[in-house]
């Protein structure tokens, strides 16, 4: 069965990797999407919003295990390579995703577009200490952008955050939960909102702030920032990168030998 997400797609370049249908764009033409789809829907050539989900090594091993996360995640209308396992990867294939296109990145690529367009965000997650300081840090670097609403990620109810949502009108909404709450959550406030593109962050905020810090630049060129964190805090990362990982490569090899023997580029 095609996943839902590769439908929504419409001729977007994809890869199967881990069963996910991931987009095989850069970080700018990914912001250049979200303009155009920001532009559409407010034009009203677009229907409904966008969730665009992020794919990793966690990602690929959840959809696996996770029943409920699997059918969120194939309910989503983008899916882009947040993990630089993935891109590595895809470099065996005839369709090789050009790079990463880390959350962490992105808010800033997006920010910056929103800057220069007049699009506003809305962000959705963390302790309300972060979260303030984030839309605060987002506001200084970008002074064209306009934080529409904000709101902490512990979340009582939901119904009271779509009101909140409705009346801010973003366009664009960050959900930073981790998964799989995230995805659920995003996939909730398509149904109550009129956001244009809803983005799944997980602890992206985090590392607006500096509350976490990034790999050294060598490493992110590398796609051995996975590392960086679990060497950061390995209490924590261990056991997911210890198990994750080396469960999402074995889901990612019968994709690899597929996309071998049909080569050529595939689109949704």
């Amino acid at each position: 069965m095609v996943p839902s997400s590769a439908m929504a797609l419409q001729g977007l370049p994809v890869i199967a990797l881990g069963g996910i249908e991931v987009v095989t764009l850069g970080r700018k033409a990914l912001v250049e999407h979200m303009v155009a789809a920001i532009n559409d829907y407010r034009n009203g050539v677009q229907s409904r919003p966008s969730v665009i989900a992020d794919a990793n090594g966690h990602a690929i091993s959840l959809r696996a295990t996770n029943s409920s996360y699997r059918a969120d995640l194939e309910a989503a209308d983008l899916v882009h390579a947040d993990g630089g396992f993935l891109v590595t990867l895809s470099r065996l294939t005839p369709t090789p995703i050009p790079e990463r296109s880390a959350t962490t990145d992105l808010i800033h690529d997006a920010a910056a577009a929103a800057s220069e367009h007049g699009f506003s965000f809305y962000l959705l997650g963390a302790t309300e200490e972060v979260n303030r300081a984030c839309a605060e840090t987002l506001v200084r670097k970008y002074p064209g952008l306009t934080i529409a609403g904000r709101q902490h990620g512990f979340v009582q109810d939901l119904d009271r955050v779509a009101e909140d949502i409705r009346a801010a009108n973003p366009d664009v909404l960050w959900v930073g939960m981790g998964k799989p709450l995230e995805q659920r959550v995003s996939l909730q406030l398509r149904d109550r909102t009129s956001v244009p593109w809803i983005v799944t962050c997980g602890g992206c905020f985090n590392f607006v702030v500096g509350a976490y810090r990034r790999a050294p630049a060598w490493m992110q060129r590398a796609n051995l920032e996975w590392l960086h964190r679990l060497l950061s805090d390995p209490r924590k990362l261990f056991w997911r990168y210890a198990i994750t990982s080396p469960h999402a490569l074995l889901l990612v090899l019968p994709d690899l030998l597929r996309a071998w023997k049909r080569p050529g580029p595939r689109r949704a």
